[in-house]
């Protein structure tokens, strides 16, 4: 669905997550948002009776749910799946972002964390749901592959730690080494767990 086909209030929930991954949830304004979205800016209280609170909390939803569907993608585009493989496909769409259009955004669910976890609650509350809802689909993935179990989940947990970790670092430098860099190291742990499954 491109972003035209959107309805006013999906375009909106859209460029909140957009331009909260690029500029923070305090520096997104509620103006920015219906701008962005080309939305009648009476229509934000018509859809987000909450204000910006449920906007922000509706946007990092939105991104839970999009970085879970994407795990879908990216396995669908591998001749044979392999954790490394899903790993490197999850770094790969950063790094492949940052080198085209710049260091600018990162993730909005990690940046409405850092914005808001300490002082409201439903946002702490989404962005985690948000990661539970990434998580699930990684560690479902890495069952699928033949990982046990009982080591899925938190190895999914430590790849997107991994990630998020990296994104900030690619941001702060400028550069997308710390991107590569995780997605080699991990790459043969992610394959070990497998392989010892499989022995």
């Amino acid at each position: 669905m491109t972003v035209s086909e959107r309805g006013p209030r999906e375009r909106m929930v859209f460029s909140a997550a957009q331009l909260i991954r690029r500029d923070g949830v305090t520096a997104t304004g509620m103006r920015e948002v219906a701008e962005h979205a080309r939305a009648p800016r009476g229509s934000l209280q018509h859809y987000f009776p909450g204000g910006k609170e449920q906007l922000v909390n509706e946007a990092v939803d939105w991104a839970g749910r999009y970085a879970g569907k994407r795990v879908a993608r990216f396995l669908a585009e591998m001749p044979e799946p392999t954790p490394s493989g899903l790993f490197a496909a999850m770094v790969r769409q950063w790094t492949e972002e940052f080198r085209t259009v710049g260091f600018a955004s990162g993730c909005p669910v990690a940046a409405a964390t850092v914005d808001c976890a300490e002082t409201t609650e439903s946002t702490r509350a989404a962005a985690a749901a948000a990661f539970a809802r990434w998580n699930r689909p990684v560690a479902e993935a890495l069952t699928d592959m033949g990982v046990p179990a009982e080591r899925a989940q938190p190895l999914a947990t430590l790849m997107i730690s991994a990630l998020e970790g990296a994104l900030l670092i690619a941001r702060t430098e400028r550069d997308v080494r710390a991107l590569t860099t995780v997605a080699q190291e991990l790459g043969p742990l992610l394959d070990g767990a497998r392989a010892a499954n499989r022995s």
